[in-house]
């Protein structure tokens, strides 16, 4: 009897604890699904919401960044001075290039108008056209003109005379640009050697030559040599510019005061 007893006993206890057993898995294995599926839709959103930072690439820089750069890194003491010699020197420049072009002047044109004048209205006409108009060959139309009473040997000298005046008005300030030109560079090697000097400092200082203590020195030393180069060049190219101008202006003011002189003598001999 107890036998029995206790064998309803655990076929009761086995069938209460198995669906027992089988709710707690079902209750876990929901759990665990509901764990891993709140996990993946939170690694969804985490992905979703979590903004991917794209580096850009770099983009280059323009010349004149890199030419400030270069400027600064070279020092503000000489590389100054040598951007002064730069500004003063392109001031001389533009201001002789626009006194050049307004002296330039047609003067086949205006020998044919003195011809007409001087068929027409004779010396005084004449004086008026060169008087209404620019340039040095006028003026030296105008020397010629105010002395031709005194004869034709007197007009010659004249112009002769004042013609070497106004070519030295041409040339006013060249040699400026050229003195701007020749000192750039000199600047730029002074700091070159300055530069060499402070990196040799730098080593013996360190006691030790390092390629970075040297090249701090190095690179001042370079800067200002290029820099120096740089505005050589750029004055040079309007130093030619303004000298072939002016070679131009004296070329015509000589072929046109022997034109002027032959108009003369043959409007004295009528």
């Amino acid at each position: 009897m107890k036998k029995l007893i206790a064998l309803f006993s655990i076929i009761a206890l086995v069938t209460i604890g198995l669906p027992a057993n089988v709710t707690a898995q079902e209750v876990t294995g929901q759990d665990t699904t509901n764990v891993q599926a709140t996990e993946d839709t939170a690694t969804v959103e985490v992905t979703k919401t979590t903004p991917v930072e794209v580096q850009e690439p770099q983009k280059p820089k323009s010349f004149n960044e890199v030419l400030k750069e270069k400027f600064i890194e070279g020092g503000p003491g000489f590389m100054g001075i040598v951007l002064l010699a730069l500004i003063f020197g392109l001031a001389i420049s533009i201001e002789r290039i626009i006194y050049l072009s307004l002296a330039s002047v047609n003067t086949r044109k205006l020998l044919g108008k003195l011809e007409e004048a001087l068929g027409s209205g004779g010396i005084d006409a004449a004086k008026d056209i060169v008087r209404n108009t620019r340039g040095p060959v006028a003026s030296i139309f105008s020397e010629g003109l105010n002395r031709y009473d005194d004869g034709m040997e007197e007009v010659e000298k004249a112009i002769v005379a004042y013609g070497s005046v106004v070519t030295g008005r041409l040339e006013s300030g060249v040699s400026w640009i050229s003195l701007f030109i020749a000192v750039a560079p000199m600047l730029g090697f002074m700091g070159t050697v300055i530069g060499m000097i402070e990196a040799f400092d730098a080593i013996e200082v360190a006691g030790d030559i390092s390629p970075t203590i040297v090249a701090g020195g190095i690179k001042v030393a370079l800067l200002t040599t290029v820099f120096g180069l740089i505005v050589a060049i750029i004055l040079q190219i309007f130093y030619n510019y303004i000298i072939s101008k002016i070679e131009g202006l004296v070329n015509d003011m000589e072929d046109s005061s022997i034109a002027f002189i032959d108009l003369l003598s043959k409007f004295s001999k009528k």
